[in-house]
């Protein structure tokens, strides 16, 4: 994108009212647009997945609301093998309460299938037990007036770097908080050994005396941001970014014919049939049953999906089978109000696929993820909550993983037909040029 189409986006973005998505006059049409869909794409440009557009984004590293206080300690690992957690993807959804104005959710989870199996059962424990998880989902909020931003959109300066301090990160995931030193170079910061011990074995080695003899000694790098190597060496170890992009489910209510066209599948239809005969076999009930028949159908609209956005609270998730659907008794209250919990949003397994995960039976994989939040959005506590989430995966659905040996963007129909939950939550593209980020405008009843 050139200066000229970069400035005149910022003009739109300058006249952008952040607080009024919604006019009353659209009351109609939020009734028929209740739920929103999302999709990924590679990001159009380097800049606007920066934290100062805050992005809707899956994948690379987290765009971090409040880039000073990000959690800490064991909020970072996975609490079954205590490796640090891998960013998955973030969500912004800022509602109308003036302490939210700003307001993000960011889901992380561990890489191991191990791990999440484990995760299903701890998932269910209750106070005074405490479960170990494998994904954890933070919410972050800020007022329209903060330390960090502008109160208005922000203005085209030829600099797209985001302003300001910013906590240092890990030069090797480029997610959580540095606090560990190379004793060598005193220009790296990692966020745990083991990613120390990665960088060190992948090419720090190599570059670590050059560091070492082009800095002053002592002069350790406390800027916030990742140096060009971590950028390098990091990004092998994450998941791919992209940009998340919505579309109202109502403009795919249209009856998919019998022949439906699967040519961009690389998957003959008699394979599909066949393995979709052998999962319904695998399940016990009929209420399963008609769980999954139901949840394919909603999905088949648009294979593409990864994610799916509920305007209102008393939107339900569509789950893949019944069993193992927590009832609302099963969802525990904020940890920091004591308020009800619902659900914000689902994300579906085929981000896997995009993702480019293999595989293979002990890859990772899910039937559904469901996310629930705060309803009131409180403000009590840290500047990141811990939120609440249900993992779910569908017994048998190691048949049918890849189905061929091309890639397919039918993630449902070649690796694990499943599925992630989320609930009330509403979006609406905060670039008007189609840029690509989505705003999750969250409809609250206090």
């Amino acid at each position: 994108m050139d200066v000229d189409a970069i400035g005149d986006h910022a003009e739109k973005l300058k006249s952008l009212r952040i607080d009024e998505y919604e006019d009353d006059d659209d009351d109609d049409d939020e009734e028929e647009e209740a739920v929103t869909l999302g999709f990924v794409e590679n990001p159009k440009n380097e800049w606007s997945l920066e934290r100062q557009f805050f992005p809707s984004k899956a994948g690379g590293v987290p765009a971090w609301l409040d880039p000073v206080d990000i959690p800490l300690g064991r909020s970072s690992i996975c609490d079954i093998c205590g490796e640090p957690l891998q960013f998955l993807l973030q969500v912004y959804a800022p509602t109308k309460k003036e302490s939210a104005f700003h307001r993000m959710l960011f889901v992380f989870m561990c890489r191991s299938m191990k791990c999440l199996l484990r995760d299903q059962h701890e998932q269910w424990k209750r106070h005074p037990e405490k479960p170990s998880r494998s994904v954890k989902v933070f919410r972050c909020q800020l007022p329209r007036f903060n330390p960090f931003y502008s109160s208005e959109p922000p203005k085209y300066d030829g600099n797209y770097k985001p302003s300001g301090i910013g906590a240092t990160l890990c030069n090797w995931c480029g997610t959580w908080k540095g606090d560990k030193l190379c004793s060598s170079c005193r220009q790296v910061w990692y966020c745990s050994e083991k990613h120390q011990v990665m960088s060190w074995r992948s090419g720090h080695k190599f570059v670590c005396q050059q560091m070492k003899v082009s800095s002053p000694i002592g002069e350790s790098n406390k800027t916030g941001a990742t140096s060009l190597e971590s950028h390098k060496v990091g990004s092998k170890n994450v998941w791919p970014e992209f940009e998340i992009i919505i579309e109202h489910e109502s403009e795919y209510n249209t009856d998919i014919p019998e022949d439906n066209d699967l040519s961009n599948s690389l998957i003959s239809k008699n394979k599909i049939d066949d393995t979709m005969n052998s999962l319904m076999d695998s399940f016990q009930g009929d209420d399963d049953k008609k769980s999954w028949v139901d949840f394919q159908e909603r999905i088949a609209k648009a294979l593409e999906q990864v994610l799916r956005y509920y305007r209102d609270t008393n939107a339900k998730p569509i789950w893949p089978v019944s069993s193992g659907r927590p009832s609302n008794a099963d969802i525990p209250k904020c940890s920091y109000c004591g308020g009800p919990r619902c659900h914000e949003f689902q994300i579906l397994p085929q981000l896997l696929y995009y993702f480019g995960v293999d595989n293979e039976a002990d890859s990772l994989d899910w039937a559904s993820i469901v996310v629930y939040a705060c309803e009131a959005s409180c403000e009590a506590g840290l500047p990141y909550k811990d939120e609440f989430n249900v993992a779910v995966r569908v017994r048998h659905l190691a048949q049918v993983r890849q189905l061929g040996e091309h890639k397919s963007v039918h993630r449902d129909l070649n690796v694990a037909f499943g599925k992630w939950e989320f609930s009330p939550l509403d979006l609406q593209n905060l670039f008007p040029t189609n840029e690509g980020s989505a705003i999750f405008s969250k409809e609250m009843t206090i």
